[in-house]
């Protein structure tokens, strides 16, 4: 048990990098970008070709950085220069990706054992926190800078951020490209973790991610930018325990897809109920006042 659950812990962790990136495109930009899906493949292929090549890991992770940077910029320019939907531009992308991964690597699968990489003989537990924490704070930094405001601007109301004469094809460009350079990045990191890259690794990852920051931002809100970053990291962790529980009690490997998909469900129409809920609790509190008023005025009326 105790095994599973630092295993949870440091997968949750390396996750929410990725999370990070999504929330970047889901809540900022207003963007449904399922780039996302192909990008971390992306970011784990090029570390591992180049790790197995004998390139110095933190050149490998930061190269699978900019595979991801790249991909996001295609997917932007596909929405803004090409006119496409986003929707359509991301699985127009996604779709490439996989050949262009497969070019990458030559291969389905690319084996990492016995090679040294960022994570070997490193204490996750210690170290990838501030690893995190650092994304997070250079995201939260980035975000208040002019750009970042833009980009907020932008995913808020983009008509009227264009009237004060910012080009928002350029910053959803910007944020798009910036979102899969973290996706990418959380795809290096596992790939190195888990001592291995194969073509299927970034499957599903656009439905883990909503749920991180979904999950995230249920359970702890996102009314400032700082607490919704800190949501989505924990929010990612939190998912990675719920998958170590369920597999805890004896659902399969198999059924994991269908369990992100119904936690995903939970996490959406958990804040609806929430609010319904408060919203009955105020009417049956305001009818009590109300029944208490009356019975106050009735005794008054009897006294006289």
């Amino acid at each position: 048990m105790q095994d599973a659950l630092t295993g949870s812990l440091e997968l949750g962790m390396l996750y929410a990098i990725m999370a990070l990136g999504v929330y970047l495109t889901f809540r900022i930009l207003d963007f449904p970008d399922l780039t996302v899906d192909g990008s971390f493949t992306t970011g784990g292929a090029i570390a591992a070709v180049l790790i197995s090549s004998g390139v110095s890991p933190a050149l490998a992770t930061l190269a699978a950085f900019g595979g991801g940077l790249v991909a996001g910029a295609c997917t932007g320019l596909l929405h803004t220069k090409g006119k496409v939907n986003a929707l359509l531009s991301g699985i127009l992308m996604m779709i490439a990706l996989y050949s262009i991964n497969l070019r990458i690597m030559g291969k389905a699968n690319i084996p990492l054992l016995g090679e040294d990489t960022l994570l070997t003989d490193v204490p996750l537990l210690l170290v990838m926190p501030i690893v995190v924490l650092v994304v997070k704070f250079a995201l939260d930094w980035f975000l208040h800078t002019d750009l970042g405001l833009a980009l907020r601007a932008t995913g808020d109301n983009p008509r009227m951020i264009r009237s004060f004469g910012v080009n928002t094809d350029n910053t959803i460009i910007v944020g798009v490209s910036l979102s899969n350079g973290l996706v990418a990045l959380s795809g290096a990191l596992i790939a190195q973790y888990s001592a291995f890259a194969e073509i299927t690794m970034g499957v599903g990852m656009i439905v883990i991610g909503l749920a991180s920051v979904i999950i995230g931002e249920a359970l702890f809100g996102a009314k400032t930018v700082f607490r919704a970053t800190l949501a989505v990291l924990l929010g990612a962790i939190i998912y990675r325990l719920i998958v170590a529980l369920a597999l805890r009690v004896g659902l399969e490997p198999t059924d994991m897809k269908l369990m992100t998909a119904l936690i995903v469900i939970v996490a959406l129409t958990f804040p609806m109920i929430r609010g319904k809920l408060r919203q009955k609790s105020v009417i049956r509190q305001r009818a009590a006042d109300l029944e208490n008023t009356r019975a106050r005025n009735v005794s008054a009326g009897g006294g006289r």
